[in-house]
């Protein structure tokens, strides 16, 4: 995906062409890398290997690559925001593990390969989740040098909120109560908001409070990463029930087995789209101030909407 930049004045700078599918495949190398050197040989070595099966089991990577462009927007070092970029990861792979057990979603598959309880027992896997979100506080804690430890305070604050339930374990309990259950809009978005979108805007604001952004900048960020966040669920939504599990790499049509009410059962399927479009749209538009150091961003909003898995 090859975009050009935009002007603060809305107008394509054909001279300045952003690679973004050459961004996205050096950015998520990179984060491959940090992630596999995270999780270094320690006992008990089975703990380990459970951890690292679904660290390191792939996916797009897209929330270490947003703090990490954020950090850059905010004129900060990429390279100084990668411990947190890192904990991000790791906070997701716990949410994805413990959402896949039987007391949760009881799903087999995830990311193209069977999910970690059937691989080391709910036990273990139960563990593991625990054990990736305690190391991601430690990757920020202790693991990030030359970072100023007042904008460290702010991040492990930033993460105690969204790990937490005010946000991720708070949008999960109302998922699970709201199953089978008739569910209006705004509880709809209140699942996705803190199931899904608080850690995209958690991504989006640490990487900028390490980088040092002001408050007009960390304002603008929160309604940007509100928008993609919404709007990433929105699609995945879609995606549940219009793609196959070969091209997710996870079970499909597990909202309609569950009988969770999702946006296109609500909205129906072109109208889901265009909320997710309008959302995107949103989002963009509040960085233009920036739009010429922002198109990492810019281009990853576009993303979420364009995916197919």
């Amino acid at each position: 995906m090859t975009v050009a930049a935009t002007s603060p004045d809305n107008t394509s700078g054909l001279a300045d062409i952003f690679d973004f599918k050459a961004y996205l495949a050096k950015a998520k190398a990179t984060v491959e890398q940090a992630l596999d050197q995270s999780l270094v040989p320690e006992r008990p070595e089975s703990l380990r290997e459970a951890m690292r099966y679904s660290l390191l089991a792939g996916g797009k990577r897209l929330r270490p690559i947003l703090c990490l462009a954020a950090c850059e927007l905010a004129g900060g070092d990429a390279a100084q925001a990668m411990p947190t970029a890192v904990a991000l990861e790791m906070i997701h792979t716990m949410s994805l593990i413990h959402d896949d057990l039987p007391a949760m979603d009881d799903d087999d598959l995830r990311r193209g390969r069977p999910t970690n309880h059937k691989v080391y027992g709910e036990a273990v896997a139960i563990l593991a989740g625990d054990a990736l979100l305690t190391r991601a506080f430690e990757m920020v804690a202790l693991r990030s040098p030359g970072v100023p430890p007042e904008r460290l305070l702010k991040v492990v604050g930033e993460l105690s909120l969204v790990a937490g339930a005010p946000g991720l374990v708070g949008g999960q309990v109302v998922d699970l109560e709201s199953e089978g259950k008739e569910v209006d809009l705004e509880t709809l978005e209140y699942i996705h908001l803190h199931k899904t979108g608080a850690l995209l805007s958690a991504c989006v604001i640490t990487g900028a409070m390490i980088g040092g952004a002001d408050d007009e900048l960390i304002a603008a960020l929160r309604v940007y990463a509100r928008g993609i966040g919404l709007a990433f669920q929105i699609i995945d939504d879609i995606l549940d029930i219009t793609a196959s599990s070969e091209v997710l790499g996870k079970t499909a049509g597990k909202d309609l087995i569950a009988d969770k009410t999702t946006y296109p059962k609500l909205l129906g399927l072109e109208e889901s789209r265009k909320r997710a479009a309008d959302l995107v749209q949103e989002a963009k538009g509040v960085l233009k101030p920036w739009a010429s150091k922002a198109q990492p961003l810019l281009a990853l909003a576009d993303y979420i909407t364009s995916r197919d898995r």
